[in-house]
């Protein structure tokens, strides 16, 4: 597998080559300058790339699961829009994940309350979801995500185990903080990009092309386009044949802890 560490490895042992080389005979500067700019274009495409697994192990699908069933996941809420989600949810018989942020949550407490009734899962999506969010410090990450925890856990009274970091991006300074809370990171292989556009037809079509058994979509619930979208692809599913079950379910892995207090 590639990871951060041994690329690093790699590429340091590149540059200390060339030093050695460098002694014996003149090497180019652009030697150098190249090497560390692929260094630097390899660091970023892995740290964008949630299910290259660069920085952090990141739960992207079942590959395993050979039956008909697909996980749904939402980011960014709750909002007002979340509870057409669930009523779309329940009218065809569905189960999701919810990965919220901190401040919305602050703002729709009963709206998680329903999700939790309705027995849909929460995870975590950091406080403020910032733009510098992958910019920051361990420090600092961590409490976005031990200050969200706090607040969900008043409503499942047990602890979060499931972390999605903003914009699907993954730093050495997240995998350090992930390693004090141990969340596990939960990512996904089916990327509706409704978070980028409004148009129904790309986004569904986007959708559809690439469902498979084990597969987890990534949806938001925090714009009208992606609930008319939602209920689109809840009839592809059901026409054909498909379970909508939860991340937890999917992936055996537990979305919560022991219960508080």
């Amino acid at each position: 597998m590639i990871t951060h560490k041994n690329i690093s490895l790699f590429f340091i042992f590149l540059l200390l080559l060339l030093l050695l080389l460098n002694l014996y005979t003149a090497i180019n500067l652009l030697w150098f300058i190249g090497i560390i700019l692929i260094w630097i274009g390899l660091n970023a495409f892995g740290s964008a790339r949630i299910s290259s697994n660069y920085h952090i192990k990141a739960f992207c699908h079942n590959p395993s699961e050979t039956e008909k069933k697909i996980a749904l996941t939402f980011d960014d809420g709750p909002s007002v829009f979340t509870l057409e989600v669930l009523d779309l949810l329940k009218k065809y018989n569905a189960k999701a994940t919810f990965f919220c942020i901190g401040k919305n949550v602050e703002k729709h407490p009963e709206i998680v309350k329903k999700i939790i009734a309705e027995g849909h899962l929460v995870g975590n999506h950091s406080y403020n979801h910032s733009k510098f969010f992958d910019f920051y410090n361990a420090a600092k990450i961590r409490e976005e995500i031990q200050k969200t925890d706090e607040i969900l856990e008043k409503f499942t009274s047990k602890k979060i185990n499931f972390f999605r970091p903003p914009y699907g991006v993954t730093t050495p300074s997240i995998r350090r903080a992930l390693k004090k809370t141990g969340h596990k990171v939960i990512g996904w292989n089916i990327r509706s990009l409704d978070g980028g556009t409004k148009d129904l037809n790309l986004i569904f079509n986007r959708i559809i092309k690439r469902v498979s058994p084990g597969g987890i979509v990534l949806l938001h619930d925090t714009g009208l386009h992606s609930v008319l979208v939602l209920e689109q692809f809840l009839q592809f599913l059901q026409q054909n044949k498909y379970e909508v079950i939860s991340v937890e379910e999917l992936l055996n892995l537990k979305a919560y802890g022991i219960e508080r207090g």
